[in-house]
């Protein structure tokens, strides 16, 4: 048994408030103690390594250990954060707003967030209760903070939980990006080295915020797309994935006009066990079974599912070719659609411009062409697309859409969703649907197809192996298709998306890109095709999809 391991376990132990997490490593320090091999190896898994904050702040699974989410790793990361937060307010007092989702101990590592701020001399406001992401990310812009913190994993398995970070001022309220995310994990570490975080100075001096931050998100919200006439007639179903979106869209689809949906009563309300899904993300196969069941019974128009957090945005429609009679867009198929719509809104526009990340549609480059707005391509996340120059419209593939980047400077499902409505009741006006502006933009922009092979591992280091055998030994070929040029982005040039991306960009005009997820366990591929029917784009991303799974088994 390794006697350093047992006594950074105990020192863990020693300082951790919370009687759960200390009761269930004392367990685990017991039976090390007694030599169980399984304990021991546990216990390394905990304390080896410690959950990185990063520019995606802090994620991982609930528990005890540097490696955990825990409340001594909350109160490290508070207390490290409002050290950075003090050093770039050069004597002012900093304002912070933290808020929380329903997930586990959320409300508990808000707290005691807003405990360590106040503690720490800053001005901290906790909002009123537990809702969704886009929320805080509006309050850090409503309140001239400083910055925020999201107690949130979104969609992530219900044992996980995590910490996101915004910044106010010339950041705007976005995602915090390089080098603000490597000085505040050092200061976060010095925090960890100084040792036991029960004599951090805490307050319970901070703010609760009114009602009025919600209200102000609402009636800003419903302005994205106000209801015309033909909305009356909207026949939808909603489904919250057992989050916290519903309680505040329902306010905005009143505020904005809109027709109530037909909800799935299920997963309408938070609940920290998502009982009814496998992974509480719309993406994952089985999520929206409910979803579409319920439309089906009702004979809707449409389908629109929240996330839990409510910053993502799935959108299904009728489709007889698919199993059950619905199927799900992609996130590129809703990114060209949103758009499209605010392209012909900013046409005109000087400098205006849409964005998307690189490994999402390059349909949107062609609206933005066609309507002569700038282009933007930027590494995954929001924090970097809420960055391009002269914004009014960015996404990503993986169902995040920013469609009001006046207010909030993130994705936002609930915002995303309204202008969904919009083009909805607008296509109803015109006897369309969904399905038909979808043609329309085939007809418009060129018809785009786009697919995704994902592999979830249980170990990381595949991942790893994966992306060095695709360096150091370059494939020629995907499926039929040569590979015309590949791109190292770990080799970009200076001022160009940097990351550990692989692209391919193949003879026929498609485009495959390698990345590993920043946020869960998976490797993930994107294909990208162009044709001159809707039916072409998708045979070639079928088949690319499968030279891809071929490729990927042949190199894991």
């Amino acid at each position: 048994m390794n006697d350093a391991l047992l006594a950074t376990a105990r020192a863990w132990l020693r300082q951790d408030p919370d009687h759960q997490t200390r009761d269930e490593l004392a367990g685990v320090i017991t039976r090390a103690s007694a030599g169980d091999d399984a304990a021991v190896a546990d216990l390394a898994d905990r304390f080896d390594s410690r959950l990185a904050f990063g520019t995606a702040g802090l994620r991982g699974e609930l528990g005890a250990g540097s490696n955990r989410m825990n409340r001594v790793l909350v109160a490290q990361a508070a207390a490290g954060f409002a050290a950075y937060l003090l050093e770039k307010a050069a004597g002012r007092i900093p304002t912070v707003v933290i808020g929380y989702d329903g997930r586990r101990n959320s409300r508990v590592f808000a707290t005691d967030s807003a405990e360590l701020f106040a503690g720490a001399g800053m001005r901290a406001i906790l909002l009123p209760r537990l809702l969704p992401t886009p929320v805080l990310a509006f309050a850090v812009r409503h309140f001239g903070a400083d910055a925020g913190v999201m107690v949130t994993a979104s969609h992530n398995p219900p044992n996980d939980n995590g910490y996101k970070v915004y910044l106010g001022g010339a950041d705007e309220g976005s995602q915090i990006v390089a080098p603000a995310d490597a000085e505040i994990a050092a200061h976060i570490q010095r925090v960890a080295d100084a040792g036991d975080v029960g004599v951090l100075p805490r307050s319970r001096a901070y703010e609760t915020a009114g009602e009025d931050v919600v209200d102000a998100y609402v009636a800003a919200t419903a302005e994205v797309a106000p209801a015309p006439e033909a909305a009356a007639g909207l026949r939808w179903v909603y489904t919250a994935m057992h989050g916290v979106g519903w309680e505040t869209f329902s306010r905005i689809v009143t505020a904005a006009g809109y027709p109530q949906p037909l909800v799935v009563d299920e997963q309408l309300r938070p609940d920290a066990t998502f009982r009814t899904v496998s992974f509480p993300n719309p993406e994952e196969p089985g999520a929206m079974d409910l979803a579409f069941a319920r439309a089906r019974r009702v004979e809707a128009d449409f389908i629109l599912a929240n996330d839990p957090d409510a910053d993502r945005l799935a959108v299904a429609i009728p489709d007889a070719s698919a199993d059950g009679g619905w199927r799900r867009l992609t996130g590129n198929e809703v990114g060209l659609l949103l758009g499209a719509r605010a392209a012909r809104a900013a046409q005109g526009t000087p400098g205006a411009s849409l964005a998307c990340s690189l490994v999402s549609s390059p349909g949107l480059g062609a609206i933005a062409a066609h309507h002569g707005l700038d282009f933007h391509e930027t590494l995954t996340g929001f924090k970097w697309i809420s960055r391009a120059p002269g914004i009014v419209f960015g996404f990503e593939e993986a169902l995040g859409y920013l469609v009001n980047p006046a207010t909030v400077r993130d994705k936002d499902g609930i915002s995303a969703a309204v202008a969904i409505l919009g083009l909805a009741a607008e296509a109803r006006e015109r006897d369309l649907t969904i399905a038909d502006l979808l043609a329309e933009l085939g007809e418009a922009y060129g018809h785009f197809a786009s697919g995704q092979v994902s592999v979830r591992v249980d170990d990381l280091s595949i991942i790893g192996r994966v992306m060095l055998s695709l360096r150091t030994l370059p494939p020629a070929h995907i499926g039929a298709q040569a590979i015309a040029s590949a791109e190292d982005l770990l080799q970009a040039p200076a001022g160009a998306p940097s990351g550990d991306v692989l692209r391919y960009r193949l003879a026929d005009g498609s485009r495959v890109i390698v990345r590993p997820s920043g946020t869960e366990p998976k490797l993930k591929v994107y294909i990208d095709a162009r044709s001159d029917s809707t039916d072409g784009a998708r045979q070639a991303v079928a088949d690319l999809e499968a030279g891809v799974r071929a490729l990927l088994e042949e190199r894991s």
